[in-house]
Parts: structure tokens; sequence; C-alpha cells
């Protein structure tokens, strides 16, 4: 365009995107980088402003205006309108159990409220029941998954209603996202869902269809010989998703392809979106937290517990967690989103520096520390907001180690385990100890490994209670076991 046609309005429009640019590149400017709070603060501080070179890789950058505050607790967001029914569709063995539980740990670390609804879990529950008040036992082998089994179709088509019913009571009741855990294998069953969850204002229905075809994927998921015989049974009256009407997802061999159809809105997105990066090779993902001694010894103990597997190591972009890596060799990357939790004006402090200083923040934050947000800084909540892309990442890749901070680590320690935002905060990550998880379908399986290297121990435990538990998965439970 000719700068003299420029009118008044178009000057005004140039003004306001220089203005945006500005405060764009001011968001990016630097800053000093916030030490890692309770654990010695002006020391770290030094160690990451000592050179020019580590202090450009290592300041962080002004905490977004989301994240200012004046010391106070941070209000959780209003989700109350959000309503999903997502009825998983597929074959026994063939991974719906894994992609519900993986989706309702990754939705719940994000503070929706959501809940698995297995129509299995449920059978073998009244099943129990029923056993323990008559003494009959009734009879779950492959037999009762027969289509031409009438009584028991009948039974099962009860228990698969129960189940919905259950669920749309339960989203009525504050619920988000409710799990629907069966096999759903007719257009005559996904047509009964639809129907019924249409009748409830504001609610949607999406259907998650886990194709497989790899045997090594459906040798892993049986683990009885009568399994075998009810897949065949449930295979000779599967119909596949082809009603061109319906939400849905399809994922074939959990992760190799994915199809989504009709999903629409902020929420089936992030659903959508996170289902794609799941895969189920094995793998560990590895937490540590630094150390300058340490850093000489980690070698050794990664490559006792690797041995030649592959491995990516990540960092934040602070000094201490970069110098810990360097004599790992492997590839290695920085992420500006695992920097420490920024403690704003309580920087550098040490616990009893702000109760003096500050004490109804400190109180305050006794009371509620996951959303309690530091006065110029950060909530554990604001932090669990950055970490999504990391969260990502991770169950996009294989073996990853990552070197990090302590408000860091626990949060990411949390998603795995699945453990609530009110323990979050007190998870025990001790110095000089690489944390091994290994994911499984129904959780993680844990391994410590502590190198005798004294340290200052950081943690502080929650006022009046005890160290947050890890849970122990066991696995799938089946009903008629012998």
């Amino acid at each position: 365009m000719d700068p003299t046609t420029l009118t008044t309005g178009d000057l005004a429009h140039v003004d306001d995107a220089l203005e945006d640019a500005q405060q764009s590149k001011d968001l990016l400017s630097v800053q000093p980088p916030p030490a890692m709070f309770g654990a010695g603060g002006p020391m770290l501080k030094q160690f990451d402003q000592s050179s020019a070179a580590s202090r450009m890789a290592s300041q962080a950058a002004t905490p977004p205006r989301s994240v200012v505050g004046i010391g106070n607790k941070v209000a959780k967001p209003d989700y109350s309108e959000a309503k999903i029914v997502l009825a998983m569709v597929g074959l026994p063995a063939r991974g719906k159990s894994y992609l519900s539980n993986k989706l309702m740990r990754y939705l719940k670390w994000l503070e929706y409220s959501v809940k698995v609804f297995n129509v299995g879990q449920l059978r073998r529950s009244r099943a129990r029941q029923k056993a323990q008040q008559s003494g009959q036992r009734e009879d779950h082998t492959a037999q009762y998954f027969s289509h031409d089994n009438v009584e028991a179709t009948r039974l099962r088509d009860q228990l698969a209603t129960d189940s919905l019913e259950m669920l749309i009571q339960w989203l009525h009741d504050g619920g988000n996202v409710g799990i629907h855990d069966a096999t759903n294998s007719t257009r005559s069953r996904r047509a009964k869902i639809e129907e019924r969850v249409s009748k409830e204002k504001g609610f949607v229905t999406i259907f998650l269809e886990s194709v497989c075809d790899d045997p090594a994927i459906i040798a892993a998921n049986v683990a009885l010989k009568d399994f075998l015989r009810r897949i065949r049974e449930y295979e000779a009256v599967y119909e596949t998703i082809t009603e061109p009407h319906l939400s849905y997802l399809r994922i074939i061999n959990v992760g190799n392809q994915v199809t989504v159809c009709r999903i629409n809105g902020y929420l089936q997105s992030r659903i959508a979106f996170y289902l794609m990066n799941l895969h189920l090779k094995p793998r560990s993902i590895f937490f540590s937290r630094r150390g300058s001694h340490y850093a000489r010894a980690l070698p050794a103990l990664i490559t006792d517990n690797i041995g030649d597997a592959p491995l990516t190591v990540w960092t934040s972009t602070l000094q201490r967690t970069i110098q810990t890596v360097q004599h790992l060799p492997y590839n290695k990357l920085t992420w500006k989103s695992l920097d420490e939790l920024d403690a704003g004006v309580c920087d550098g402090m040490t616990y009893e520096e702000i109760e003096q200083a500050y004490p109804e923040d400190f109180a305050n934050r006794d009371e509620d520390k996951f959303n309690y947000r530091y006065r110029g800084g950060e909530s554990y909540r604001d932090v669990v907001v950055r970490l999504e892309p990391v969260i990502m990442e991770l169950e996009r890749q294989e073996n990853i180690l990552i070197i990090g901070h302590q408000a860091i680590l626990r949060c990411l320690y949390a998603y795995f385990h699945n453990l609530p935002h009110a323990d979050l905060p007190y998870i025990k990550i001790p110095l000089h100890t690489v944390i091994k998880l290994t994911p499984k379908a129904y959780g993680c399986d844990e391994e410590r490994y502590t190198l005798p290297i004294g340290a200052v121990d950081t943690h502080r435990p929650k006022p009046g209670t005890v160290q947050p538990k890890v849970p122990v998965f066991a696995g799938r439970e089946y009903f008629n076991e012998e």
C-alpha cells in the first residue's frame, strides 16, 4: 500500500500492532533466574549468575500477566459446563481400559473431574455380591458372552445400561468427563447410548474405538485361555464404527493410526490431541534433581540401569541442571517449561525468612500449597499448566531422563502416579537420587537409585500429615479365575 493512502484508522491499527509487539518483547526480556526455593537460595543464585554466558542461558522470562499475583490463592477454573460422555468401542484385549485410564489421569491432572465407569468391573462386583448373599456363583466363562445366549445377552445389556445411568447421574452431580468403558461393539448398542445421552441438555457423546491387529499387543492383554474364547464370541457380532453422524475417534494399534470425525470444541480437541500422542512401546522415564558432585557420578548410575538403550536428556534452562548433565553421553534438550517454580518476591528466601517477612503469605500457603501463588510469582497450579506440553511430548517419546527442580518433578511425578493435587506439593523428591518410572497399563512401576552424597534435605512435609502414598496397581481383575 502507498504510505500516503494510510488513514487515521490504519495508523491506529499500526500503533496497536507495535504496542502488541513491544508487549511480546517484554514477555521475553531476561530477568534474574528463579532460585531453588528453600535450598540455600542465594548460593544457587550466585551459581546461575557465575558468568555472562551462563546467565544468558539460564535467565527466566517475566511471568505472563496471568500468573502475576499479590500473594493469594488461585481460583480453580470453572469447568462446570463441560459434560462429555466418552463411550469406548472395541473387542476385548484391544487397549480400551489402557486408553481410558491414561485419559482419566491426564484430564484429572488438568483439574477436570473425570471418572471411568467400567462395565466389566460392575459385572464382577455384582457377581461377588450375589455369591456372598446367595452362595450361587455365576458362570462368566466364554459362553456367558455368546450372542446366542439370550439371557446372558439381556443381563449384559442391562449392566451396560445401568453403568451409563450411573455415569449420567455423576455428570449431573458435577463431573465433566464420564468414560463408559465397555465393548459397545454393535451399532444398536451405540445407537442406544447416543439416544439416551441426547436427552440430557448440554451433554455431548464421543465414541473412542480402539482397533488392534498387532498380535503382540493382544497377547500382552490376554491373561486367561478362556479370554480368547470370549474374544471370538465378540468377534462374531462386532461392527466397527461406520455411522457417519457420530462424533468419534478411531485409534489403531494404540497410536499407529488415528481417525478423527466430528470432534468440535476445546475440550474435545484436547482429548483427541492427547490420545494421538500415546504409544505402547516399552520405555522408562527417569527423574532426578541437580548437583555438582552428583554430575560426575550420574553417568555410571544411568548406564548401570539403562544399558545400551537409547536415551534423551531433558533439562531446564538453568545452569545448575545443564551442568549436572555435562558428563552424560546422550542427546540433550533444554526446556523453558522445566524451569523451577517462580517464588516471586520470596525468591531465594528460606521458609523461616518467609514466615518472618510475610507471615500471612506463609500461613496461606501452608493452608493450600497447590493453589497459593507467590507475590509476583507462580503457584503449583500455574506450573501444571505450563508443563502440559512437556507431558504431551513425554507420551510421544521413549526413554527420557529429566534433570529438573523439586516443584517441577513433583508435578510430573503426580501425573504419572495419578496423585491428588492436594498431595502434589508435598511429594518427596530427594537430591542425588534417580527415580525410574516404567508406565504400565494401570499405572507405573517405580524404582529409586540413590548415591551416597551428602545434601541438604529441602523437603518440608505437609503440616500435621504423613507423606502421600503412591498407589499400588495390581492390574486387571478377573471373575471366575481358578
